[in-house]
């Protein structure tokens, strides 16, 4: 029987807490303040404590910061009537588990209690066993390195399913909303998939096609009330790095970073990955299939024996003729080719995307800006900086059919839309549920 400690200074809500937590078998205990919390845990040695962030003398979030600096700490859930996603992004930093707003609903408590108390078992198996089966760390050549031959091997292999170590915060802004927002990334059991939420709600949109709401500028999910905006680059990143199942907290649009990718893959070495047991079969492509007409803008995929995409970009000077191919090896591969590569804009079209509510968030250190001769505001990474954030849309979008592909894409002059027609025409021609 796991105990869980409810802390909070509202004896109703302990109360509450109480009821639903002893109904589902588990030991509670009651704290009315941070002071008292810290003797139970250390008399009690609680697997989980439910912790409120508002309280008199220690709050929580002090609270957490003394739990933090223990290794033996219990898995924390934190709770709060008046949150927002930087006090979710901080608590996280802390070491919580999740965050969540009050009043929440039964079922959400519960799946979040569930989850809390299977990662944390997880966490104390692992820290028992000198070599954690299961565990990849982000300096095993299944990232840093591999040789031609196994990188074959492993992409005609079907995938296992796989989720982060721990989870994970970023802080920033959204690129189209202007808003100062965070990112808070946790591990998912297996079957779960990716999905999308934000703090105010139990409502989940999951990372799928079907729930795809627009392609302008940028892909926007949609479900029940849940909006995930701007989504693309770190899809490209969580589909590099064969992650399977993870739950991504957000507030309305997903950070911009600095443009790229290149945080998200930091991110994510940074929490480690879990190889979970089962496997997701790649989408194994067929025959031919094409958007648009070849002689202009169009997108295809065809069989190979990878998955790769080739791309033509055609712009007027300063961008001019740029085409780029590209390989997927693995996420060293990524990393280093693909990820670095920075969203672009043209000079002449900021008024437009202003008057269209975009962009609002774009600045001079998280994005290109070209004006009719040059860039203007920064040095580029590589020549075909441009071709290669092409490259990194399409890895994003493409992982929106929730299974790996084997097929390789060539696209000439396209965006979001074309990706997503793409997409659904694959589950067309291919009689994809």
């Amino acid at each position: 029987m796991a105990t869980v400690l409810v802390v909070d200074d509202e004896p109703q809500i302990r109360s509450s807490l109480r009821g639903i937590l002893a109904e589902e078998g588990l030991r509670v205990l009651e704290a009315e303040d941070g002071r008292q919390a810290l003797d139970l845990i250390h008399q009690e040695n609680p697997e989980l404590v439910i912790l409120d962030i508002w309280m008199p003398e220690v709050d929580g979030l002090q609270l957490l910061q003394q739990l933090h600096d223990d290794s033996a700490s219990p898995a924390v859930i934190m709770i709060s009537g008046h949150g927002n996603i930087e006090t979710a992004v901080k608590a996280t930093k802390l070491g919580a588990f999740d965050f969540i707003e009050k009043p929440f609903s039964l079922d959400g408590l519960l799946r979040i209690v569930n989850r809390a108390l299977d990662h944390h078992a997880a966490t104390l198996r692992r820290a028992e066993s000198p070599a954690p089966v299961g565990l990849v760390s982000p300096s095993e050549r299944s990232i840093d390195g591999i040789t031609p031959a196994a990188a074959y091997a492993r992409r005609t292999q079907p995938w296992t399913e796989r989720t982060i170590g721990r989870s994970v915060v970023a802080s920033g802004t959204g690129l189209h909303s202007g808003v100062k927002t965070g990112l808070v990334l946790q591990p998912l059991p297996p079957g779960s998939g990716i999905v999308f939420t934000n703090l105010s709600t139990d409502e989940t949109v999951p990372a799928h096609v079907d729930w795809v709401d627009s392609t302008g500028y940028a892909t926007t999910l949609h479900r029940n009330g849940v909006t995930a905006k701007t989504i693309e680059h770190l899809l490209a990143t969580l589909h590099a790095y064969r992650i399977t199942n993870l739950l991504v907290k957000m507030q309305g649009e997903v950070p911009i970073m600095d443009g790229s990718a290149l945080e998200f893959c930091r991110l994510i070495e940074s929490a480690g990955l879990v190889d979970q047991g089962g496997t997701v079969e790649e989408i194994v492509i067929n025959r031919r299939i094409v958007v648009g007409k070849e002689d202009g803008e169009f997108i295809a995929i065809e069989p190979a024996d990878c998955f790769g995409i080739a791309y033509t970009l055609l712009y007027p000077h300063p961008v001019g003729l740029q085409e780029y191919t590209y390989i997927h090896e693995g996420p060293a591969a990524f990393r280093d080719e693909i990820a670095p590569a920075r969203t672009f804009g043209f000079v002449r079209d900021m008024k437009q995307l202003a008057a269209m509510g975009l962009a609002s968030g774009g600045r001079l250190d998280n994005c290109i800006l070209i004006d009719e001769e040059k860039v203007v505001n920064t040095t580029l990474r590589f020549p075909d900086e441009f071709v290669r954030h092409k490259i990194l849309d399409i890895m994003g979008d493409t992982y929106l059919l929730a299974r790996p592909i084997r097929g390789m894409i060539t696209a000439r002059m396209t965006g979001h839309s074309d990706n997503i027609a793409l997409l659904r025409e694959i589950r067309k021609q291919m009689g994809l549920v």
